[in-house]
């Protein structure tokens, strides 16, 4: 039977999963309350991937720091998982400490849109999504095979979504901790009239920055 692959969508609730892992099942009901970042890679005992899962584990505490999980997904079987992690632990030094699902039937994979047409039908492709802890799926990254991630861009952009929903401000290109950020643009004539008087600096009537 073909599979069925679905595409969630952005600010809906994420798809829902329980699966199994290398620290036990693990469901989405499990990180309510925090963030989670979801993430794919297309095969256990590849060289890209081993990069990725070290960043990811050289991160973890940060991420964990920001209340938030992490989670890997391949469509490899669990001994394949803890034979690999085993491996990066001996070759490169690194212990990782988050869970990886096994999903071999491929149904965490479909339902968050992680296989698509052209790659490989064993393979997710490197797809990270960041869920928050209402359970919504607030952003997703997709990358070629060819090319790993960069887990710099993921701390960034968590704390940016993070400082955007405790200030209800918008973040600017390549925005970082300290840097000015984006108030949002007046929807009234009378809000417009308003802007030049309320502390902002503003370059023109809907670009407006402040110091948090």
């Amino acid at each position: 039977m073909e599979q069925v692959v679905s595409f969630p969508r952005l600010n809906e609730a994420a798809p829902d999963f329980k699966a199994k892992t290398t620290h036990g099942e693990r469901s989405l009901a499990d990180y309510k309350g925090k963030w989670l970042i979801l993430f794919s890679h297309p095969a256990d005992f590849t060289p890209v991937c081993t990069t990725e899962f070290i960043g990811f584990e050289k991160a973890a505490e940060t991420f964990r720091s920001m209340n938030c999980e992490l989670i890997g997904l391949s469509i490899d079987s669990l001994y394949s998982h803890l034979a690999w992690t085993q491996n990066i632990k001996e070759k490169f030094g690194v212990d990782i400490s988050f869970p990886i699902i096994e999903d071999i039937k491929m149904e965490v994979a479909s339902a968050y849109g992680m296989v698509h047409p052209g790659a490989a039908d064993t393979q997710a492709v490197r797809a990270t999504f960041f869920i928050d802890p209402n359970g919504i799926l607030r952003a997703m990254v997709y990358y070629p095979m060819s090319n790993g991630r960069s887990i710099d861009e993921f701390v960034r952009l968590l704390k940016a979504m993070q400082t955007s929903d405790a200030n209800q401000v918008a973040t600017p290109e390549g925005w970082t901790p300290g840097c000015e950020v984006i108030v949002p643009p007046p929807k009234t004539a009378e809000a417009v009239a308003k802007r030049p008087s309320e502390g902002y600096k503003t370059t023109d009537w809907y670009f407006s920055t402040k110091s948090l």
